[in-house]
């Protein structure tokens, strides 16, 4: 070789060698960054179309469809191209559904008809079918765009019977909890996955760090509470949003059978044919198990009671394992899955000394925290940076009334810790407007008929109504701040064996072009008074007889404007959300021995100053 060529070969490997180098020290950056406790966009990890996309089953060890074979769940991982090129592993942003593979179409009949007497279960409704809709390998895109930038891995799964996952669905059962586990353990791990449904062909999460977040809204908030409550190793933290954290609350209300918001007439075995969109060979084997005889026996249309069926899908009742961090967003107007669902995990959460955080917006249904708050969560338990979340003093952030959803006002906790019940005797309104005072006791009674034809709008409206009752407290001179769950205990009589009692707290005078549902509803609550001793066991009504009821209303944290009343609404069947019976009941009630006690903060004294 002569002395020319030589040297351009030795230069070509060296240029060679030198593009290799920056290459590689180009790539040795392309790894997760991090600014202010956050994780930050990193180019090299944001063009869609290198990032690695595929599918698998994970095998859990339940059959919960019959065939004998252990049910296997559908997962599909969305990757940057360098945890495959550069051996880079990451954490994982989780996110499990019954909803990804299409739900049954909204048609007449499939929920329950709720035009029929208290105690009657009513007509027999239609049960639709769901089809299937979506190609393999994606299952979801959702949270790819915001995490997978960030320096996450982003993992789905279809739940138990639904999508091209085994199972059945059962709408809070064991296996809804057990599934999400079998996702983390394999990502730990600790279970195999196959590359096909049936096949035996093993898929390992090599690129995986064993740390799990898991976040999603409603149904797929609901999961991360179930799969954190099995205690699983390497599920980190938890991000609920609107969680339905217990299918009693969500479907009864003391005892009373309630709809909720926006679906009236829906109930647990509505969900579940809503979601039913499995195998269609197991699909007959499932209504017959599931949908036809557990939860048929179970659910208990007739009393509302609370029963074993019930308890067993509470998540508060499994709490005990729970080892994940949480941070807990949900919105105080939400009445479809109501606040309470919330509020009572995130006390079991900091009872057990867990780290622990709450946005509240003054919303409806859904809506998850800033992305800077969620962000800093996941980067202080996925990655490791110290970043101070778990000390931070504000536990509690609020969206107060009219301010930008990103921009809530932190406080040292939820309830207020500076609210202090105060507790309000009623004065008698005859069909008007009766007060509500701190002093007076009447020892009168007031009665209203029943009639489900009037909404609960118009009846606040009206100045005289034989429908409800209403007391109020003296116009506000200056702002008063409610912060925590309002309760009532009220002393009545009916002249039958059973009557819808409902409850609201409102904000008067009603505001027919108010910009939020703050300016009029402030919260409210349902009871059946048949359940007056017991959740568990109800009794029938006798006419003429006395009976007290205790129970809590919806958690709140609403500043009510000066200018404005606050006013307990009394009534019997709600249009929008109880059993429709014919009109007629009456419902009498003892002022002197009802009240209403309102978490207020600052107190009495706060409420003197309000209304001089």
């Amino acid at each position: 070789m002569n002395l020319s060529i030589k040297s351009t070969v030795l230069l070509s490997v060296a240029l060679a060698t030198s593009i290799i180098s920056c290459a590689q020290k180009d790539n040795s950056q392309a790894k997760p960054v991090f600014e202010n406790g956050e994780a930050q966009i990193v180019e090299a990890f944001s063009n869609p179309d290198n990032w690695l996309r595929h599918d698998l089953w994970v095998e859990t060890d339940f059959d919960t469809d019959g065939d004998g074979d252990p049910d296997r769940m559908h997962v599909s991982v969305t990757r940057p191209e360098q945890t495959e090129t550069e051996g880079l592993k990451l954490p994982i942003i989780y996110v499990t559904s019954p909803y990804f593979a299409g739900v049954a179409a909204d048609a007449p009949g499939t929920m329950w008809n709720v035009k029929h007497e208290l105690g009657e279960i009513g007509e027999e409704r239609f049960h639709p079918d769901v089809k299937r809709r979506g190609k393999r390998p994606i299952i979801s895109n959702s949270h790819i765009k915001k995490w997978v930038p960030r320096g996450y891995i982003v993992v789905h799964s279809s739940s138990p019977g639904t999508g091209l996952s085994d199972g059945a669905p059962t709408i809070g059962g064991p296996n809804e909890s057990l599934a999400p586990k079998a996702v983390i353990d394999w990502l730990c791990g600790r279970v195999k996955g196959y590359a096909e449904r049936e096949g035996n062909e093993e898929v390992k999460a090599y690129w995986s760090t064993g740390k799990v977040g898991m976040t999603g809204t409603s149904y797929n908030g609901t999961l991360p509470l179930a799969a954190a409550t099995t205690g699983v190793e390497g599920l980190e933290v938890i991000i609920p949003i609107a969680p339905n954290t217990s299918y009693y609350h969500y479907y009864r209300s003391n005892g009373l059978v309630r709809s909720p918001g926006g679906y009236l007439g829906e109930d647990i075995d509505v969900l579940y044919d809503f979601v039913h969109s499995g195998n269609e060979e197991n699909r007959p084997f499932n209504n017959k198990t599931v949908r036809d005889t557990e939860m048929r026996k179970g659910m208990d249309r007739q009393t509302g009671d609370l029963n074993e069926f019930w308890s067993s899908r509470d998540y508060l009742n499994q709490i005990g394992n729970m080892k994940a961090a949480l941070l807990m967003s949900h919105g105080f107007n939400d009445w479809n899955v109501m606040p309470e669902h919330s509020y009572r995990i995130y006390q079991a959460v900091k009872e057990k000394g867990l780290p622990h955080q709450i946005y509240y917006h003054q919303n409806g249904h859904g809506g998850p925290p800033p992305i800077s708050m969620m962000n800093k969560w996941f980067t202080k338990y996925l990655h490791g940076i110290d970043n101070g979340v778990d000390k931070a003093k504000n536990k509690a952030y609020i969206v107060r009334e009219y301010d930008d959803r990103l921009q809530p006002t932190a406080y040292l906790d939820y309830p207020n810790p500076e609210a202090k019940d105060v507790t309000f005797s009623l004065t008698a309104s005859k069909n008007g407007i009766g007060s509500l005072s701190l002093d007076k006791k009447s020892m009168t009674s007031e009665t209203l008929i029943d009639d489900v034809s009037i909404s609960g709008k118009e009846l606040a409206k009206l100045a005289n109504s034989k429908n409800r009752l209403i007391y109020a407290t003296p116009q506000l001179k200056s702002d008063i701040h409610i912060s925590g769950v309002p309760k009532v205990s009220i002393t009545l009589s009916c002249n039958q064996q059973a009557a819808n009692l409902s409850i609201w707290l409102v904000s008067l005078p009603w505001e027919d072009n108010a910009k939020k549902i703050t300016e009029n509803i402030i919260t409210r609550g349902w009871a059946d008074p048949k359940n007056y001793r017991s959740l568990t066991d109800e009794e029938d009504l006798v006419p003429g007889r006395s009976y007290t009821l205790n129970f809590e209303l919806q958690p709140d944290d609403q500043i009510i404007k000066a200018g404005q009343q606050i006013g307990l609404m009394i009534f019997s069947s709600d249009q929008d959300f109880t059993l429709h019976p014919k009109p007629g009941t009456e419902l009498t009630i003892a002022l002197g021995k009802t009240s209403l006690t309102l978490p207020i903060v600052g107190g009495k004294e706060a409420y003197f100053s309000a209304t001089n």
